[in-house]
């Protein structure tokens, strides 16, 4: 009987165990230099926040340095790449994606590196629920004045934050569920791609709600509907996409932390230590719901490593369905 998305993630048992350094490695106790936290999209978008809300967790929790590196581009891959390749000794970490771990697998027809294989899990973060935005100036407030807006005029481009992205295969599932003719425009990071809605360079997106929901207050975008299957707690009067009249539409993503593979489990269930304390703490969870973000249930590196394998075979069929083109 295959596990469901939640027992995939919560897993059973796998206790954390601290770190013990084997007279191999003895040369001196992890963490004794700075830890790299690589963060695969520009600062400022969701997947930023996360990396520095962990990297003070980090900080703070094993006495360490602990730096934010933004290395963005080709749909994460960069900085995806450059994790896979480091040393494997606990102080090159990635704050991985469903991008990253999932969506690229089936997207690229090759990758520089292997999502289930190069990396070693660490843990879940949260859950990440998006929006469809478009430019205040188009003549559409609801979702079918703007699916008719876009048929009246084919062609319309729309930004993401990269091939791949989650932001990408949402509008590309628009684009097929509701049959319009649309353009794709990558940007490095959903802010810069929002940032060009706002200005009206780029008249709609799919974005992730969090970095959004301050411009849909101050009314410099307008929302038509979260993807979510159930609207957000932090946003109730948004209403999901499915309501407002695509129905089935979801596109919900998540985020975690993960280390090269080979890194020594004592490093990696120290670290997992240091993440299952930041996601038990009930100010950090009240945090993440206002920054409109779904904190997930708790994960070890066992399970976490299971659920990057159910879900590159889910976002294959969301990729497949969506029209994506393969590079």
């Amino acid at each position: 009987m295959p596990l469901t998305r939640r027992e995939a993630i919560a897993g059973c048992g796998g206790g954390l165990a601290w770190l013990a350094v084997s007279p191999a490695q003895a040369q001196a106790a992890y963490p004794n230099r700075t830890i790299r936290m690589i963060v695969p999209y520009p600062p400022g978008g969701t997947t930023d926040l996360l990396g520095r809300l962990v990297t003070d967790q980090f900080r703070s929790g094993l006495d360490a340095t602990v730096i934010v590196e933004n290395k963005p581009g080709a749909g994460t891959t960069l900085g995806a790449d450059l994790v896979a390749k480091s040393e494997p000794d606990g102080y090159t970490l990635l704050m991985a994606t469903s991008t990253t771990l999932a969506i690229n697998k089936a997207l690229y027809r090759k990758l520089p590196y292997d999502p289930t294989k190069d990396f070693a899990p660490i843990g879940l973060v949260a859950g990440v629920p998006f929006a469809l935005i478009i430019n205040p100036t188009i003549p559409a407030k609801t979702l079918p004045e703007f699916i008719a807006y876009a048929k009246s005029k084919p062609g319309l481009s729309y930004g993401s934050a990269g091939n791949g992205s989650p932001q990408h295969l949402g509008a590309e599932m628009l684009k097929s569920s509701a049959g319009i003719d649309v353009r794709h425009v990558p940007y490095r990071g959903s802010v810069p791609a929002m940032l060009d809605v706002i200005a009206g360079h780029i008249p709609f997106m799919v974005v992730d709600l969090q970095p959004a929901l301050q411009q849909i207050r101050e009314g410099k975008v307008r929302v038509l509907g979260v993807t979510t299957p159930k609207r957000v707690s932090i946003a109730p009067d948004i209403p999901t996409l499915a309501e407002a009249g695509l129905a089935g539409f979801e596109l919900v993503a998540w985020q975690g932390v993960v280390a090269p593979a080979g890194t020594p489990r004592p490093i990696v269930d120290a670290l997992a230590a240091q993440l299952a304390k930041l996601m038990a703490d009930p100010p950090t969870r009240e945090r993440l719901i206002k920054l409109s973000l779904e904190p997930l249930p708790p994960s070890t590196p066992d399970s976490f490593a299971a659920y990057i394998k159910t879900e590159v075979e889910r976002w294959a069929v969301i990729v497949r369905n969506s029209g994506a083109e393969l590079e």
